[in-house]
């Protein structure tokens, strides 16, 4: 009886170290570079659509936080 509550509270234990594994690769991946420069670009071609000057100013910051944190740099666009 001893033994298989030792084996339970060590399999919960792997458990709980794994979904937290995952849950920070998952946070990590989600605020890449490369994601943020795919959202970035279909945000522009939202906006090419619709001219929105909200969507517009929006991208500008968007933009300049990318354009601090990662390489290759975005365009800024002229909202006026």
């Amino acid at each position: 009886m001893t033994l298989q509550k030792i084996k339970t509270i060590r399999n919960l234990i792997l458990i709980s170290v794994g979904i937290s594994i995952i849950g920070i690769i998952s946070v990590t991946a989600a605020y890449s570079c490369g994601i943020q420069h795919i959202v970035i670009m279909s945000n522009l071609e939202s906006y090419k659509k619709s001219f929105d000057p909200e969507l517009c100013n929006a991208l500008v910051e968007k933009i300049n936080l990318f354009n601090n944190d990662c390489k290759p740099e975005v365009e800024i666009l002229d909202c006026g």
